[in-house]
């Protein structure tokens, strides 16, 4: 017979294991209402009552040790089984004392009633019983039940009001880069089980109250129908039957009530500890030992009133010796503890007088800081939809350019306008605009439209002219063409522009050093081979000239290999990114296709194309085209008359030239034209079709 596996095994033990205990859940539940009915033997009696009393003293030790509240999320169900299996033990003990009358034989409601009763069926051991059981009840009622229900109403009504800014706060760590996206879901569903458990407790903390009172209805019912059962049915005389049917009564009271106390004594425990790191136990003693002069002070009073004649001198002396020793104790260790912290001071001192150890403070490699204006954009109480946007953003530029951006830090900034906004990359300034919250920034994206009322401005992103108009004239934008977007909406559209116009600078060692790692993990030949040849900061190179030109380096592996290819041959950057380019040439070509799948460009005259080509110089930077003066001025014009008539035409402007030249047209041509296509023939695959729109040549 084949033998079953080991993992096979122990997901079965798992899967019994649960499903006994769901089934010894819902049989415990079934049997609970069941014991209303059936009449119960004194020992099982006794038995119930011991699992009552134990379940009370395990519930109040689990409310001791748990660090959060919310650890023990079952507690305020917990409380309605426990509250009803108290009365289905009162209902059982009641129909058998009234039944049994003198031959009631449940061992643990006889124990407690002459134990707090006495023995003798006097009336002085029925005023000390009855005495006792009210006391406790009362304190039950009056101290800990209406104190823990209300906290438990305070702690509710605090928690929901908090839950949005709490929930904003997890959002801003996460964007901020504090926390990662795993870590952002679970405080969210820990949050969320908080405010949960805080509401139920709020309704479950009446259990207990009800159920006081109820004992307290008990009781007397109990006394008074023993008497009638006792004097009118059995014939006893009227003292015996008070006797036994109030001394039962009480044991049976003080047995379902003590569990009840347990019970409320964990239900304040739970509601009025705040969330710590540690249990009660490790806090208390914590917050106990913090300075030692309070107990050499009680120890010095505790002395003086043992002097005090009539006072229990031996008592107090001993607890002034032990008072004082545990005072003698916190000294040596507060002592101990200012050596160090002394060590630690001078550690400091000695960094701040030595500036070359000084420590380095890192700029964040992309912020958004916001006037106090703004500040309702990333506030989520104020229907802020900013921060859920730049989270967008950031996967769309993983998506697009293959560069998981940098977490975008948002500040508020004093010194800016209230309406102002600033994007800096490590710390400088790239971009920014005024923003009006209540209104819309209405677009002319280009052509002749009519007026509209409102403020002129220029959209902060492209430069284009607007105008911000209130919500009335909205409308009738849009339907004269204008683009009609609102606060949110600019300042994300400026930053996404921001990410592709700076990716290249976005891009730091470190994270090409994470991609390589990560590559490693499937693509392990791949890498390997690469970093024979090169080191991360000359792959960090090529990455960053591909992602200045909106190149998509998502693709890395094809990257890679290409560069593992040509690295024995050459290790010259501007090469090795045209053979990458060529690559990812039908990547690179498809996003410049029109609806009709034709790629339209225009060329430069050869004579000219030649003049460029010979007049290459290298830099540190790269490869340039050093044209005389009047050459490269005369080169230029051509170029932006070329690129207008195409743009008038409707088409986007794009060069095709020789793989010798496009690295140096795309470097001279960089500051008049920033986003101009520049392709190499060798990066157009042979299926594409070409339409030439015209040639750029020298006037």
């Amino acid at each position: 017979m084949a033998s079953i596996p080991y993992d096979v095994r122990s997901v079965l033990k798992r899967s019994l294991l649960t499903n006994s205990t769901n089934l010894f859940v819902g049989f415990g539940v079934i049997a609970i209402v069941l014991f209303m009915i059936i009449p119960l033997p004194g020992f099982v009696l006794d038995f119930l009552l011991s699992l009552n009393l134990a379940a009370s003293i395990i519930i109040i030790l689990l409310s001791l040790y748990v660090k959060e509240p919310v650890q023990f999320s079952i507690f305020p169900t917990l409380l309605l089984l426990m509250t009803v299996f108290g009365f289905v033990l009162n209902i059982s003990t009641t129909r058998m004392i009234l039944s049994e009358g003198q031959n009631f034989n449940a061992q643990l409601i006889i124990a407690f009633s002459e134990f707090v009763v006495g023995r003798s069926s006097g009336a002085e051991g029925l005023i000390i019983g009855a005495t006792i059981f009210i006391i406790i009840m009362v304190v039950q009622v009056m101290v800990i039940t209406k104190g823990a229900t209300r906290v438990s109403e305070v702690a509710a009504r605090f928690a929901l009001d908090s839950m949005q800014m709490k929930q904003m706060s997890i959002e801003s760590e996460f964007n901020n880069g504090a926390i990662t996206e795993n870590e952002m879901t679970y405080k969210k569903m820990m949050l969320q089980r908080t405010m949960d458990f805080y509401g139920a407790m709020d309704g479950a903390t009446k259990f207990i109250g009800g159920g006081v009172k109820a004992g307290i209805f008990i009781t007397i019912v109990n006394i008074v129908a023993g008497l009638i059962v006792g004097v009118a049915v059995r014939g006893e005389s009227f003292g015996g039957a008070l006797a036994v049917y109030t001394r039962f009564t009480i044991g049976d009271g003080l047995v379902s009530q003590l569990p009840a106390l347990l019970i409320s004594v964990a239900t304040g425990l739970l509601v009025t500890r705040s969330v710590g790191k540690e249990s009660f136990g490790d806090e208390a003693r914590e917050q106990f030992s913090q300075s030692s002069q309070l107990y050499w002070i009680a120890g010095g009073v505790l002395f003086g009133m043992a002097l005090i004649p009539s006072f229990p001198t031996l008592v107090l002396l001993i607890l002034s010796g032990l008072t004082l020793f545990l005072a003698f104790m916190l000294s040596r260790r507060e002592y101990v503890q200012m050596k160090v912290d002394e060590n630690e001071e001078a550690k400091v001192e000695l960094e701040r007088k030595n500036p070359e150890i000084a420590p380095v403070v890192p700029l964040d490699t992309l912020s958004l800081e916001l006037g106090y204006g703004l500040i309702p954009l990333v506030d989520k109480e104020q229907g802020a939809e900013l921060l859920e946007r730049i989270t967008r953003i950031r996967r769309e530029a993983a998506l697009d350019l293959g560069l998981v951006a940098a977490p975008i830090r948002i500040v508020d900034n004093m010194r800016l306008d209230p309406g102002e906004y600033c994007l800096k990359i490590k710390g400088v300034e790239v971009g920014g605009g005024h923003l009006r919250l209540d209104q819309y920034l209405a677009i002319n994206a280009g052509g002749e439209r009519e007026a509209l009322f409102g403020d002129p401005a220029v959209d902060p992103t492209f430069g284009l002219p607007a105008i911000w108009i209130t919500d009335e004239e909205r409308d009738r934008a849009e339907r004269l063409g204008y683009t009609v977007v609102d606060s949110p909406s600019v300042v994300a559209t400026h930053l996404t522009e921001i990410i592709k116009s700076h990716a290249h600078e976005l891009l730091g060692r470190q994270d090409v050093k994470r991609m390589l790692d990560e590559l490693r993990k499937d693509q392990a030949a791949v890498v390997d081979e690469v970093n024979k040849h090169f080191s991360v900061g000359e792959i960090q190179k090529i990455l960053q000239a591909l992602l200045r030109e909106q190149v998509s380096i998502r693709n890395i592996v094809s990257i890679l290999e290409t560069v593992g290819d040509y690295g024995p041959i050459t290790k010259e950057t501007s090469m090795l990114v045209e053979k990458c380019r060529q690559t990812l040439g039908r990547q690179i070509t498809l996003q410049y296709l029109d609806e009709d799948r034709i790629l339209r460009v225009l060329t430069i005259e050869p004579e000219l194309e030649q003049a460029i080509i010979d007049s290459r110089q290298e830099t540190t930077l790269g490869p340039v085209a050093a044209l005389h003066v009047d050459l490269h001025r005369q080169w230029l014009n051509a170029l932006l008359s070329a690129i207008n008539i195409v743009q008038g035409e409707g088409f986007y402007p794009i060069i095709l030239c020789s793989e010798s030249a496009r690295a140096l047209v795309k470097n001279s041509c960089m500051r008049e034209a920033p986003n101009l296509a520049v392709l190499s023939i060798l990066e157009v695959a042979s299926d594409v079709q070409l339409e030439k729109l015209g040639e750029i040549r020298l006037s």
